[in-house]
């Protein structure tokens, strides 16, 4: 794997953050949920009604943690390898890359301040402001953001009331509308949970579309087990594909990271 398809693979997951899974769980029927149906309908206002619908439906947490076969391709360079995340909810993401043989050729920790990486196959290392982000995805896009996307919720932002809402078939519906120059889609399934996001911003040249399927339980949990990624900025283009096989919640999790002495910056 070539030092600057490592280096940025974090920067990519962070930016988009991402699963596909062939799940071992049992899938899903995405059934409507009838409560939040008759309360969007009885509402005043049935983008407030949808939007309250929608934020009852997401995943609340303390820790996170899963495992998934990933594929990656960032400006036409594709590698495949096992992501092992962990989240801290509200505080750090940490992941570690490993490679053939479950070698680990990379470590990343996430925070609402900073990005670190340390990739092992070079002995270099990446430490920046998370601010460093947006130079693969959009300057709307925060720490929650990746929170969010990695475990298959709406974007907090972009649960607002400005929106509009389009009833579509078979229970869906989307909420369209602009946040600070930036054009949002969100397509949510009858069970109030989000399918897609669409972030859209033509001035700046970036695109975000985040597909979630394939819904499991875990932990008596609903979340996507398949997620499909596809972010563009100027002319860095991302896809990810991640196939999940674990997935747990509220467990104890420890998150070590250190730059190991010797390493240099990468450039």
């Amino acid at each position: 794997m070539k030092r600057n398809i490592l280096n940025k693979l974090f920067i990519a997951l962070a930016a988009t953050a991402l699963f596909s899974c062939k799940a071992k769980k049992q899938l899903v029927t995405r059934k409507a949920d009838s409560a939040a149906t008759t309360t969007t309908t009885k509402a005043a206002n049935p983008v407030v009604a949808k939007i309250e619908a929608v934020k009852a439906r997401q995943t609340t947490f303390n820790t996170f943690s899963g495992r998934a076969k990933t594929k990656l391709n960032i400006d036409g360079k594709s590698n495949d390898v096992t992501l092992n995340i962990r989240i801290q909810h509200d505080k750090k993401i940490w992941v570690s890359i490993t490679a053939i043989l479950g070698l680990e050729v990379a470590r990343a920790l996430i925070t609402p301040d900073s990005i670190q990486v340390i990739n092992k196959l070079q002995s270099v290392y990446v430490k920046k402001p998370f601010s460093y982000i947006h130079n693969y995805a959009g300057r709307q896009v925060n720490y929650q953001t990746v929170e969010a996307l990695l475990i298959g919720n709406a974007i907090n932002e972009l649960l607002n009331e400005n929106g509009q809402l389009q009833p579509g078939a078979g229970g869906n519906s989307t909420i369209n509308g602009s946040l600070q120059g930036l054009v949002y889609s969100l397509l949510i399934g009858p069970d109030q949970k989000v399918t897609q996001t669409s972030l859209t911003n033509q001035a700046a040249k970036q695109s975000l579309k985040v597909t979630n399927s394939q819904f499991v339980e875990a932990d008596n949990r609903i979340i996507p087990s398949h997620i499909s990624i596809a972010s563009a900025v100027s002319n860095k283009n991302i896809q990810a594909e991640l196939e999940y096989n674990r997935t747990e919640f509220n467990r104890p999790l420890d998150y070590p990271f250190s730059i190991p002495q010797g390493f240099s910056p990468a450039n």
